[in-house]
């Protein structure tokens, strides 16, 4: 369904009274309406987002990323996270990190973050701690992983605390996953078959729903 800004979404449903509320719709009073043109997509029970024909990633605050290292100056990097500039990490903004212990981050590297700024009239500063100082799941991302670039609807899907489709290709081929806000996605695994027919699953998603993309993984045994 094709939106508008100003756009009232309607039969908007929500879970024990919360609703997740995606890009391109805000809550307005008792409302939901659009901000940006493009198409409404409703994922039950209560999640809705709009996906338009986005040329580069927009930074928002709080939104984990996946980043490449573009450049490194010292105790700076740049990270490259899709949007129109770099944005800058602090070898000094990962758990344990002080002046004389540093992560050996290069040109190149993968890394997963947390945007900790993302003003339109500033550079975005990028941390990989979370507000405990723990890194959590956040920091260096194991180049031996592999880097594919999804759509933001599949983003959402994939983010969602019950998600059928990253159960299933567990069930599959054991991996690890770090899903970037930034619709870039880094998987690893056991061995390259298991990456591969996880790549092969996103893929699958990106053009299907859930119960075609559980059957194709089902097939992966």
């Amino acid at each position: 369904m094709l939106v508008f800004p100003g756009d009232v979404v309607k039969d908007v449903k929500s879970v024990k009274g919360v609703t997740v509320l995606g890009p391109g719709v805000a809550p307005d009073g008792s409302t939901v309406r659009v901000t940006r043109a493009g198409r409404l997509h409703a994922k039950p029970p209560n999640t809705y987002w709009v996906e338009h024909d986005q040329k580069r990633y927009v930074p928002k605050r709080g939104d984990l990323v996946v980043g490449i290292v573009v450049k490194k100056s010292g105790d700076l990097l740049k990270i490259d996270i899709g949007g129109s500039e770099p944005a800058s990490l602090s070898m000094l903004a990962f758990e344990g990190a002080t002046k004389k212990q540093k992560p050996d981050l290069q040109v190149g590297d993968l890394v997963y973050g947390r945007l900790l700024n993302a003003h339109k009239e500033m550079e975005p500063e990028l941390v990989c701690v979370d507000s405990y100082f723990k890194a959590g799941k956040l920091g260096p991302l194991s180049n031996e992983g592999f880097l594919v670039t999804v759509s933001l609807g599949l983003v959402w899907r994939l983010l969602e605390a019950e998600n059928p489709i990253l159960e299933a290709v567990g069930k599959a081929a054991p991996f690890e996953i770090a899903v970037g806000m930034n619709g870039r996605v880094w998987v690893n695994g056991r061995s390259v078959k298991d990456v591969l027919n996880v790549v092969r699953c996103l893929e699958v998603a990106e053009r299907h729903d859930d119960r075609t993309v559980l059957d194709f993984c089902k097939q992966l045994k």
